[in-house]
């Protein structure tokens, strides 16, 4: 059966807004704050003309090498820290938002149509409490989704400092109880196979590259097919979901269909394709791959 290909866009987001992305930039509204930070896929040209950036943005950041930089303030008052909410039809979740020296500011807008997945699937499952596993799990915006909705949570990542950010995040959103396990994802997924352990919901959102807590070395293309194969013999057979994101830009729908297919061939609605960002401008800005299915159409 041939997969569902989608381009998905999200929909329900109030305090975050794509304005215009080219030239490699974009530039993005976070609550009240207007940021330009780098975009290595904006390869056109903007669309609106660079003195209403200059005009509009509050802070960019400004790169020193490809992986660190320093953030630019027009007005000292702008503060380093700020909070936002996300709001769809089933949950309400808050992040604690703040200026890193990678550029990112602790949320990825385009994974909420991942979040309104998560919450749909539990609402319709039967299990009472489903048990969600959310790997590489970053500051947790699928975890709280998933905690919000129901559901039996556990989070993991290998860098301390963002799990300690989750945590933040999860009293903002005025939740508790998601389990907090600094690990290497691929060494904690084998651990739970020996345990007989079982989950409702998986959540892959695997970096190119990344590092364990005690060195363990992650590349994607060369690890991607062992976690597939091992993370699926995790799913609960009566009622699950499985979503993986991949950001590389070497990654098409296609090979993330190949490596769901090739890791459980048993797959039933499967849906593929882009995740991306409309602008107020009018352009769209891809922004990774996905890969997710359900026992039943979520």
């Amino acid at each position: 059966m041939q997969p569902n290909i989608q381009a998905l866009n999200p929909q329900h987001w109030k305090d975050y807004e794509l304005i215009d992305c080219g030239d490699f930039e974009k530039l993005e509204r976070f609550g009240d704050l207007i940021l330009i930070r780098p975009e290595p896929q904006a390869v056109w040209s903007k669309i609106l003309p660079e003195s209403e950036w200059q005009y509009l943005h509050h802070i960019r950041f400004k790169g020193k090498s490809a992986t660190s930089g320093e953030w630019m303030k027009k007005n000292a008052k702008v503060p380093d820290r700020w909070h936002v909410t996300y709001k769809n039809d089933d949950v309400q979740i808050k992040f604690r938002l703040g200026l890193t020296s990678f550029k990112h500011v602790g949320i990825f807008p385009e994974q909420s149509v991942n979040w309104d997945f998560i919450t749909d699937c539990i609402k319709k499952f039967k299990t009472p409490s489903p048990k969600v596993l959310n790997l590489f799990a970053y500051t947790g915006g699928a975890s709280l989704a998933s905690r919000a909705a129901g559901a039996d949570t556990t989070h993991v990542d290998s860098i301390k400092q963002v799990v300690t950010w989750a945590n933040e995040n999860q009293e903002l959103s005025g939740l508790q109880d998601i389990r907090w396990v600094v690990e290497d994802a691929l060494k904690f997924v084998q651990r739970e196979l020996k345990r007989g352990k079982t989950y409702n919901g998986i959540i892959l959102d695997p970096p190119a590259y990344g590092h364990g807590p005690k060195g363990e070395k992650w590349k994607l293309e060369d690890l991607i097919k062992e976690m597939m194969r091992d993370v699926v013999q995790l799913l609960d057979q009566q009622e699950h979901f499985l979503i993986l994101n991949t950001y590389s830009l070497g990654f098409s729908s296609i090979i993330v269909e190949n490596l769901i297919r090739g890791a459980y061939p048993q797959v039933q609605n499967l849906n593929i394709g882009e995740l991306y960002l409309n602008a107020r401008s009018g352009v769209n800005l891809p922004l990774g791959v996905f890969g997710r299915f359900s026992l039943f159409n979520c």
